[in-house]
């Protein structure tokens, strides 16, 4: 007996493959990142993202779409930032958490989603809900969170030319200090 088959796929996967991308969705939505990293993992070839995008999943799904990107940039995973930037989606990405796509990749030191994201376009100035710039998020983070890169995060965006009207100075962090003071007007 032959299973019952949609385009060449067994019902069975594709009411698994239905349910695993609406997980996906809600997941996106809600901002649970970190418990979707595993359908942004690039090392067997492509993500699951990647794949359910060329297949046509994310059709009438463009919010989820941007939440994608942010996500992305939030985990590192440039491979599949790229990707969804090439496809069109705005180097904003979504901001359903509050933040967007540079806010998150500043804030976890994430330096090639911030390369990246410059290269594309992001705006520099957008506001999070905490209202700061992804400078302000960059700096508030290497102060609170430090990462390795959140130094060389801040040198992009201010070589990018992001504002430091709104930035407290000094710190109090004698290296962000350091750097602050070379973009300083004199």
């Amino acid at each position: 007996m032959n299973p019952i088959t949609i385009d060449s796929v067994p019902i069975i996967q594709k009411n698994a493959e239905d349910a695993e991308f609406s997980d996906a969705l809600q997941g996106l939505h809600r901002g649970d990142f970190s418990r979707l990293e595993r359908l942004f993992d690039e090392r067997s070839g492509r993500s699951r993202i990647v794949e359910w995008h060329e297949e046509g999943y994310f059709r009438d799904e463009p919010q989820a779409l941007a939440e994608a990107l942010t996500c992305a940039c939030f985990l590192g995973r440039t491979g599949v930032a790229d990707y969804l930037l090439k496809q069109g989606v705005s180097p904003s990405g979504g901001a359903g958490t509050g933040l967007n796509a540079l806010h998150w990749a500043a804030n976890r030191g994430q330096l090639e989603a911030v390369r990246l994201l410059i290269r594309a376009g992001a705006p520099l100035e957008t506001r999070s809900m905490y209202d700061g710039t992804a400078l302000g998020t960059a700096i508030w983070a290497a102060i609170n969170e430090p990462r390795r890169d959140h130094a060389q995060i801040i040198e992009e965006l201010l070589k990018a030319g992001a504002s430091l009207e709104d930035v407290g100075y000094p710190t109090g962090d004698e290296r962000i200090d350091a750097i602050l003071q070379h973009y300083r007007p004199s």
